[in-house]
């Protein structure tokens, strides 16, 4: 769930703090106030597209930060990409420029903000008038349906797309043995020729890196013996000159002498002794790597040989001699796979028929699946309705046979039908904006002891319904808050008395701000929404009963 928006520069808004709570969070407001800033501003953090248009005007940015609780596989998800999570929450921000630019930021770490929408759908579901749209996709019909399911039918879902995908490969594997027979020998032939060569070759993993490192080595080894024998002529020369290892025991000796007077110089003169010792072993070492110093041209010439035989048999196949080797390993699995005597077109053609039978068993226990969840869904769909001023309206969810996919055998199809005389319509056809909005809030309703909590924003859910139907929608959204966090953005005092919190976007001299609203405040606020003087006393009475009598009946589904 969100916790906390910071909003500033975005709109009508300069700056505003805005605190959310558990159940249910109602935004009211004057039309032109800036609610809508509020819903834009949560869109951000979510990765929808960036419009400049947005930034205040005479400020160069917007920035909206918000505060959000995170489950474990969120949290895994953003600590993948370098953000942290500190007691389950998760902060995520957004700014955007009137040059256009937007960035997008996890915990402070700045993150593509296509990844953002992708951890965006895992956190907040926003209902407008876009997901009105959405409903209409029978790709979205289907996965609703989907969602209704218990765990065997999840189970059953990953057991078909699995088949499927099996079938899938059989039918590549068929057809490639088919129709590219002489590409297989010619395939089969160059495989083996490569993996000779390499085998021949025998090259080991860094092979490359080591000979490239002897051959520099040999080619300049005249430089690399007068350099290191002036290094050790400087450490331990052979003449009389003072070298360093005799100017280092001198320096021992004169701390060693004057710790005498003072006891703190011992470990001077231990830290002396030291690196005494180190510098004659660097020059012990640097003896002995002279002594290996020679020119050898033959053994050059062989290392450049090797060389070119290796990066002959990387050009095309491998960067390094590690990845030639996992090539190699690849090469031989499919060799061995091209070569099989029992992988030929009889075998194959078995292998797809057993597959297809299993994507075809299972498509129907799927099919049965699907259509006990679509009778359990119209029947808890129509109840809400029903109640959402659309007495006698049927959802229908009609399950049409086709030839099977990677989804299943059947198209899934939401038929409307609004009242008894009507005829059932296709939602992406025959249903008007009031109805989806009303069909998506009891679909959410019906679903919600199934599904896991989260946050729902619901923005114009309310267009176009008042009075008794107003009631029906505050109660079905306070219903949902008792599983989920919901917030709504309302005109209707109706669905505003059942806030458990109530927020109210004031807009003083073109500059908007959010408050949030209890006591007496808040029944001012119902009293503007009904369109009476805050003075009323009749008007504040009634102010007060609605929110008295703002109780959540018992869901038929529950």
């Amino acid at each position: 769930m969100i916790d906390a928006l910071r909003i500033k520069s975005l709109g009508v808004i300069d700056e505003a703090d805005v605190q959310f709570s558990p159940g249910l969070t109602v935004v009211t407001g004057e039309t032109g106030a800036g609610k809508t800033m509020v819903l834009t501003s949560l869109s951000l953090l979510l990765g929808t597209r960036a419009d400049s248009q947005t930034v205040r005007q005479g400020c160069e940015q917007a920035e909206v930060d918000g505060i959000f609780e995170v489950d474990d596989m969120v949290a895994a998800r953003a600590q993948e990409l370098g953000a942290s999570v500190e007691d389950g929450e998760l902060i995520v921000s957004r700014t955007v420029s009137t040059k256009g630019r937007s960035r997008a930021h996890l915990a402070g770490r700045p993150i593509p903000v296509s990844i953002l929408a992708d951890i965006g759908d895992s956190l907040v579901t926003i209902h407008g008038q876009a997901d009105q749209m959405r409903l209409r996709q029978t790709s979205v019909q289907r996965a609703i349906l989907d969602e209704t399911g218990d765990d065997q039918h999840q189970e059953l879902l990953r057991d078909y797309a699995q088949a499927w995908k099996a079938a899938v490969n059989a039918k590549k594997r068929l057809d490639m043995a088919r129709s590219h027979a002489d590409e297989r020998a010619t395939r089969i032939e160059e495989l083996t020729r490569i993996t000779d060569q390499i085998r021949q070759l025998d090259p080991y993993p860094g092979e490359d890196d080591d000979l490239r490192t002897q051959t520099e080595r040999l080619t300049n080894v005249e430089d690399l013996r007068a350099q290191v024998a002036l290094a050790y002529a400087c450490l331990r020369g052979e003449s009389d000159e003072t070298h360093l290892i005799d100017l280092l025991h001198r320096v021992q000796a004169a701390f060693a002498d004057a710790s005498r007077f003072d006891s703190t110089l011992d470990s001077f003169a231990q830290r002396a002794h030291t690196l005494r010792l180190d510098a004659d072993s660097l020059a012990d070492d640097a003896e002995a790597y002279l002594s290996t110093l020679n020119a050898d041209p033959e053994r050059l010439n062989a290392l450049h040989q090797r060389r070119a035989d290796l990066n002959r048999l990387l050009q095309g196949r491998a960067a390094d001699a590690t990845q030639l080797l996992e090539w190699e390993a690849q090469a031989r699995a499919e060799l061995e796979e091209l070569t099989d005597p029992d992988v030929n077109e009889d075998s194959l053609a078995a292998e797809l028929a057993q597959a297809q039978q299993r994507v075809l068993e299972l498509g129907e226990r799927l099919s049965t699946s699907r259509r006990h969840l679509a009778d359990e869904l119209s029947e808890h769909v129509d109840a809400e309705l029903a109640a959402l001023a659309m007495k006698g309206a049927h959802l229908n969810v009609e399950l049409m046979h086709r030839k099977p996919n990677s989804t299943g055998c059947e198209d899934i199809t939401f038929m409307l039908q609004p009242h008894p005389d009507a005829p059932a319509r296709p939602v992406s056809r025959g249903a008007s904006g009031g109805e989806l909005s009303r069909v998506m809030l009891a679909l959410e309703v019906a679903l919600s002891h199934r599904a896991t909590p989260r946050t729902f924003v619901f923005d114009e859910v309310d267009a176009g319904i008042g009075g008794r139907t107003a009631t029906e929608v505050g109660a079905r959204l306070a219903r949902l808050a008792r599983v989920h966090q919901v917030i709504v953005v309302t005109h209707l005092a109706q669905v505003a008395a059942y806030g458990d919190t109530h927020l109210v976007v004031h807009k003083e001299g073109g500059t908007a701000r959010v408050t949030c609203v209890d006591g007496e405040e808040r029944i001012d606020e119902i009293v503007r929404m009904t369109g009476s003087p805050t003075t009323s006393e009749t008007a504040r009475r009634h102010a007060k009963e609605l929110i008295l009598a703002a109780t959540v009946p018992q869901s038929p589904c529950e």
